[in-house]
């Protein structure tokens, strides 16, 4: 039922509780290979969350036709028509970035994320929370992304958002930003071991900041009893 779809929880889920990154730890192989750069990351992280959307929709539209011996292979020639419908976009478009990206492109018919979305939520759900996953999944993966990129492209080459032209176009040519000015660069930011260590330091951000809500809740729930019994000795004494 329509009614009962909670699109709140669908995007803390894609956003934070369950990201794909962080959490699932799903993607890894594109997302250290490619964020050397914001530029790079933003163009993988938007390509994933246009296969994510829609690949969950036409895999929502088809979940009452497709039987279960066929549902897998069904949903991954979705995945690979999107993908290629991407790849060909990008090189009509955004031919340069496509060369840099690489193979990375093509495998996000790989890539678990997409698949197990379509699996585990858009074969069981309406066409609309289907899409509203699908983006939130890939918003949570391209922030993720993003957040990385930016931290290697800033330790790395003390720069960032450069290239964005090519992504953007030549109006985007003057939008980078030099952080650092005379910077020898920090080459293992850039290596894919700086991806790992950026991952890491991501990853248990992330953790630190789930154990603060939990000790506030914690503190709250413990709290609210006392309240409570202060409110009714109130009431008695009075």
């Amino acid at each position: 039922m329509m009614s009962d779809v909670n699109y709140k929880k669908i995007s803390m889920d894609g956003l934070w509780n369950n990201n794909p990154a962080t959490v699932q730890i799903l993607g890894l192989c594109p997302l250290l290979a490619v964020t050397g750069s914001v530029v790079n990351a933003m163009g993988l992280g938007l390509a994933t969350l246009v296969v994510l959307m829609g690949s969950n929709a036409c895999v929502s539209l088809i979940r009452h036709y497709v039987t279960d011996a066929v549902r897998l292979p069904a949903f991954v020639m979705i995945i690979a028509a999107m993908v290629t419908v991407i790849e060909m976009l990008m090189q009509a478009y955004t031919f340069e970035l496509y060369e840099i990206l690489g193979i990375f492109i093509p495998l996000i018919v790989t890539n678990c994320t997409v698949l197990g979305r379509a699996d585990a939520f858009a074969s069981k759900n309406a066409v609309l929370p289907a899409m509203v996953d699908g983006v939130m999944m890939g918003m949570g993966f391209l922030v993720i992304l993003l957040i990385l990129g930016g931290m290697r492209e800033l330790v790395g080459q003390g720069t960032l958002f450069s290239n964005m032209q090519l992504l953007f176009g030549p109006m985007a040519a003057h939008w980078e930003l030099t952080v650092i000015d005379n910077y020898g660069g920090f080459l293992l930011a850039i290596l894919p071991p700086g991806a790992f260590l950026g991952l890491g330091l991501i990853i248990a951000g992330k953790n630190v900041i789930d154990k603060r809500i939990k000790e506030v809740q914690k503190r709250k729930a413990s709290d609210e009893p006392k309240t409570s019994r202060r409110v009714r000795t109130t009431g008695k004494v009075g």
